[in-house]
């Protein structure tokens, strides 16, 4: 038998269609309910009925300051409730928002203006973001006034059409900006059973910001479009903080990185949470060690998801279909996925393949923003390449077995090392460069930069350029001057090589 998932496809997205108004659909007949819970020394709730009002304002407002359908707007705000509102605003009356992390530094940003030419900037003052004459700035306290104006109409169409672009990183070193249409939202919904176990009565904790996309999506859109309730842990909260607020706010599902469950249960080992059913983890692969001591401290499981900038997750386990031991889990219902050779044809169940997506998906994106060539080098005849590897068993659970080039993964983040050693590379006395993920102690892995040079170079110096030019998530934290960069027999640098050299000298 194949490595092929196909129990048919997912029920199509109705027409016409508008992907903020399925997320706020249950603000009418839910109006007093909490939609959002900031919480931390005071708690700012908002109820359904106020999130959309708030949206619908902000939307009137962008429209009576000249913007239009279609426009591009970056969006260059904190960690508030400003983000969310501003993004499903854009989205409600046509315009293309982009949201981008606040950690991208202003030549990061700069890079996205070129591209993109938008005809906004939502800013806030305390977001690294270049000034470009001729593009329209709008600050917070701007937006801020919009939530009380007249509400918007939401502008119904094709649910294929393009609804908002979020830039992830390439294999090239060139971030991509990645078109997805108004249908992604609905197409989430496969995920609601395949992974979630979410119900309306939930209260869903995410631990992350509100502008990074994985909170976006998880935190807040999917809770919002079933009529549960989201619960984010206000700017700054520390992770020993979390199972203390997870409790005091009877949160059922907690969503976060595998990173945060790892501190989390060192430095509050003895966690309490009555109210917790499970919980959900994404952004990089969960350590079984990981697994078994949050299910030992809490008596609950956690839920591992898979997937990407491209298609958000379309590989889970769930409370429904709990994942083989050693396994990401299965594909959800509705979704064709299959494990392909180099040909681009199924290999044999147990067979190592790259994990693809048929190109029927409707949470699969429309293609990379004026990168024709790119989008179409990423798919296999009909089939969406994800770069990553695997094995899938007679009952369709998949094992993660890599990625098939060198990206790396920092806290949930994907960067690729060649963007970090463009940056390295220009730091005075470097000769060579390569960067790449290790791990430094058991499932902790940061990304570290190894070079070459005349003699050792001063290590603040260069992390202190490191934070110059490079957001926070992508900058290095360890660096090692070598005496040479390891090559292949066909004299390219070999990452994988450097990892293996430093896991042999830990």
């Amino acid at each position: 038998m194949l490595s092929v998932f196909d129990q048919g496809p997912f029920r199509p997205c109705p027409a016409p269609f508008n992907m903020a108004a399925h997320v706020l659909a249950h603000a009418d007949d839910l109006p007093d309910k909490t939609a959002l819970s900031v919480l931390g020394a005071s708690v700012e709730n908002w109820s359904y009925a106020d999130l959309k009002s708030a949206v619908l304002g902000t939307a009137s407002g962008l429209l009576k300051e000249g913007l239009r359908s279609g426009d591009h707007v970056l969006m260059r705000l904190g960690n508030t409730v400003e983000f969310p509102i501003a993004y499903l605003a854009c989205i409600a009356v046509g315009l293309i928002p982009v949201p981008t992390s606040s950690q991208l530094t202003e030549e990061d940003v700069a890079k996205m203006v070129a591209e993109l030419a938008p005809a906004a900037i939502l800013l806030d003052p305390g977001v690294p973001c270049p000034q470009e004459p001729g593009c329209r700035v709008f600050g917070t306290d701007v937006l801020h006034a919009m939530r009380d104006l007249p509400a918007a109409d939401y502008e119904m169409g094709d649910p294929d059409r393009l609804a908002y672009i979020i830039y992830t990183s390439g294999t090239s070193g060139k971030p991509r900006a990645v078109m997805h249409a108004h249908r992604a939202i609905w197409a989430r919904q496969m995920m609601h059973e395949g992974w979630y176990g979410l119900r309306a009565s939930d209260r869903l904790l995410h631990a992350g910001a509100f502008n990074w996309t994985y909170t976006l999506g998880t935190g807040l859109m999917d809770p919002w479009s079933i009529g549960a309730t989201a619960l984010i842990p206000e700017n700054g909260t520390p992770a020993a903080e979390l199972p203390k607020l997870l409790a005091r706010h009877k949160a059922t599902i907690f969503a976060a990185a595998p990173g945060v469950y790892r501190k989390m249960l060192s430095d509050a080992p003895d966690i309490h949470l009555p109210d917790l059913r499970h919980g959900l983890t994404a952004g990089e692969k969960l350590s079984e060690a990981i697994r078994n001591d949050w299910a030992t401290a809490t008596d609950t499981a956690l839920f591992e998801a898979y997937g990407m900038s491209e298609c958000s997750t379309f590989i889970s386990s769930s409370p429904s279909a709990p994942a083989h031991a050693g396994t990401l889990g299965r594909p959800q219902s509705g979704r064709k996925i299959a494990l392909l050779d180099p040909e681009g044809n199924a290999v044999p169940l147990g067979k190592e393949g790259t994990i693809a997506v048929h190109k029927t998906d409707p949470g699969l994106m429309l293609g990379y923003f004026k990168a024709p060539e790119d989008t179409a080098e990423k798919y296999s005849g009909d089939w969406f390449l994800t770069g990553d590897r695997g094995t899938m068993d007679e009952e369709s659970y998949i094992t993660y077995a890599g990625r098939a080039d060198d990206m790396m993964n920092a806290g949930g983040f994907r960067v690729s090392p060649i963007e970090v050693e463009t940056a390295i590379a220009r730091f005075p006395g470097v000769t060579g460069v390569a960067a790449t993920d290790v791990e430094v102690k058991t499932d902790v892995r940061l990304i570290a930069a190894f070079y070459t040079s005349d003699h050792d170079l001063d290590e603040a110096a260069l992390k202190a350029f490191a934070e110059d030019n490079l957001a926070r998530y992508k900058q290095p934290r360890l660096f090692k001057r070598l005496d040479a960069l390891p090559t292949n027999p066909n004299g390219k640098l070999s990452r994988r090589a450097l990892r293996d050299q430093f896991k042999a000298d830990k």
